[in-house]
């Protein structure tokens, strides 16, 4: 039987008494959720994967049911943004299904977003489906325009893909922020040239440090350009005046006078952003990180797929928000040359 909002008398029987809002130890509301749908990618850029990756089995991946059930406990418990990420999100067989049946959330007003990050190579497929799911903004993953940097950033990409998943994707009527992650040695130098292609195309454009997750084949120093350093060469050519705007995520932003498009800073390294962190991150095996940069972890998916009530999912996440830590230790080794962790960036989830 379905009710008036479309919650069927099923979900509330398994939701039960209503959970409580998640908070940390450090007062911060957990707001923001970045679910992982898969551990798969038809890249291997070379911050992110080393070109020889060994997957997840099947069997270790939660269904697009158990993915739902997962991001509603959340979303019972106050989460008001859910990011489906990667891998590649969009190379999940069936993650349309998914994409559908978690915007019954947006119509219900309990969630106020759902959005997804993509390496682009399927936005020409999926665009117009997303948009058509109550998808308003994506974020599309380039570090550069150049075809033959991009391959081999990439290893697998192909330039014209991407950009043909973009206009797709600006035809469909989404927004699109941009995400370039600054890599010393590769694309420093066009890092303005990037900022105005997209401004131009009124999208904005962030840029990350490379972040030490995973072994990846090549040297963390070799790859880390500060952001610092970024910044102050644009201010030699832009004027970047300090604006307060929020997407929800880690970025501090400005406005570049030129081009009138804004910029984001995203500094896991040269200034982290835990103070206000309001986001975990669940892999596509249920498993919960509180924080990107530390190891804690917490195992859903026993407790998902042990009852069909939802208490023992909810008793889990709030026993793993009580340990969030207060921030990530984030550090390139200099003596080692190993990354701060061992697990991959694809398999947490972007």
């Amino acid at each position: 039987m379905a009710l008036a909002n479309g919650t069927s008398t099923i979900e509330l029987d398994r939701a039960g008494p209503a959970p409580r809002a998640l908070v940390d130890p450090f007062l911060r509301t957990i707001s923001y959720v970045r679910v992982s749908v898969t551990d798969r990618c038809d890249f291997r850029c070379v911050y992110c994967m080393s070109e020889h990756m060994s997957f997840l089995p099947k069997a270790d991946v939660l269904s697009l049911e158990e993915l739902d059930r997962l991001c509603s406990a959340f979303v019972a418990k106050g989460v008001t943004k859910l990011r489906l990420t990667g891998g590649e999100p969009l190379v999940r067989r069936g993650i349309m299904t998914l994409v559908a049946s978690l915007s019954r959330h947006l119509k219900t007003g309990a969630l106020e977003e759902l959005t997804l990050t993509t390496n682009g190579s399927q936005l020409d497929k999926y665009a117009a489906e997303l948009k058509g799911h109550g998808v308003e903004r994506i974020n599309v993953s380039l570090d550069t325009l150049d075809p033959d940097k991009f391959r081999a950033i990439t290893r697998w990409g192909d330039l014209g893909k991407v950009m043909t998943g973009i206009d797709a994707a600006q035809a469909a009527g989404l927004k699109i922020k941009i995400n370039a992650v600054a890599l010393k040695g590769v694309n420093e130098d066009e890092i303005a040239r990037l900022m105005e292609w997209a401004h131009g195309r009124g999208m904005d454009l962030t840029v990350i440090e490379v972040m030490p997750l995973g072994d990846i084949e090549e040297s963390r120093l070799d790859q880390y350009l500060p952001l610092s350093l970024v910044r102050s060469r644009l201010a030699e050519r832009f004027t970047l005046d300090d604006i307060d705007y929020q997407t929800g995520g880690p970025a501090r932003y400005v406005r570049v006078k030129e081009t009138g498009g804004r910029l984001g800073f995203i500094t896991p390294m040269t200034h982290n952003f835990c103070e206000s962190c309001n986001r975990v991150r669940i892999t596509c095996t249920g498993t919960l990180y509180m924080c990107l940069g530390q190891n804690d972890a917490a195992d859903l998916r026993s407790p998902l797929r042990a009852s069909e009530s939802d208490g023992l999912i909810h008793a889990a996440i709030d026993e793993a928000i009580s340990r969030k830590p207060k921030g990530h230790d984030f550090v390139i080794d200099r003596r080692r040359q190993q990354p701060a962790l061992s697990r991959h960036m694809s398999v947490t989830g972007g």
